[in-house]
């Protein structure tokens, strides 16, 4: 398959996956409320003046947190459905700095050097090819523009990497890979942006709830539970996965980083 042709097959899988599930993640607590929506606007060190990019925004919860503190946000995603709701929440919070964008995170449809901050936050796990959507981040950067990413990451030993992302493709097909943050400064680097962890912390999940937001096919979410009964304690220790009142509980890693591009 040509690399054309995976990002193609990639872009139907994240429009029928979250097409159909875009009204779930209006409400969903893990995008809606996670602290770091604080936390993201505290180490930004925004000055009110930026205009940003939210890329994959998704339904626009980072987007919204972001307007108060800058002067313009473009909210941008590659799927209609998710982008209609962050319009609506737009619209129920009267939120009106705000501009709406279909585009794919691959080749965005934004200038040379026309944004101060590129913001992503938990959607780049989802691209097809990392390198080419960092590479179009540093390009729409000003000189001296800063990134906000966030996302679930990977552990940095290969086995347990291996064995987060195996249960994460089975939760959702249009999963590609979660990194290391390790593996995301040095990509990053390689496109002229320095950046470094801010902040470190789990999301509590439960596999209904986890699998129920996507739409997990019943046979994967099968797997899943048996991945997890089956785990090794080094893989039980490295997601804290337990067991309350029948039903698997996990912690999966995340992390906050902030960038500046420097060339």
């Amino acid at each position: 398959m040509t690399q054309k042709s995976a990002e193609n097959a990639q872009n139907q899988l994240i429009q029928n996956s979250f097409g159909a599930a875009a009204q779930n993640y209006i409400t969903s607590s893990v995008h809606a409320d996670g602290p770091d929506l604080k936390w993201l606007i505290e180490d930004a060190g925004l000055q009110g003046d930026e205009i940003v990019v939210d890329v994959a925004t998704g339904t626009g919860h980072t987007a919204l947190a972001l307007a108060s503190h800058v002067r313009e946000v473009i909210a941008l995603d590659f799927t209609r459905p998710m982008l209609e709701a962050a319009q609506q929440l737009a619209r129920e919070r009267h939120v009106t700095n705000m501009r709406f964008i279909e585009g794919d995170a691959h080749a965005l449809p934004l200038e040379d050097s026309s944004v101060d901050v590129v913001a992503c936050r938990k959607a780049a796990h989802h691209f097809v090819d990392a390198p080419q959507a960092l590479r179009e981040w540093a390009r729409v950067l000003k000189p001296g523009g800063k990134l906000i990413f966030v996302d679930t990451i990977a552990p940095e030993e290969s086995a347990l990497d291996a064995f987060v992302n195996e249960i994460e493709v089975l939760r959702d097909p249009s999963h590609v890979r979660n990194n290391s943050v390790s593996q995301w400064i040095e990509l990053l680097k390689t496109v002229g942006i320095t950046a470094q962890e801010t902040r470190a912390w789990t999301i509590h999940m439960d596999v209904p709830s986890w699998t129920k937001r996507i739409r997990t096919p019943e046979a994967n979410v099968q797997r899943i539970l048996q991945i997890f009964t089956d785990a090794t304690p080094e893989q039980r220790a490295c997601l804290n996965i337990q067991q309350q009142d029948g039903i698997f509980v996990f912690d999966l890693p995340c992390a906050l980083m902030i960038g500046t591009k420097t060339v």
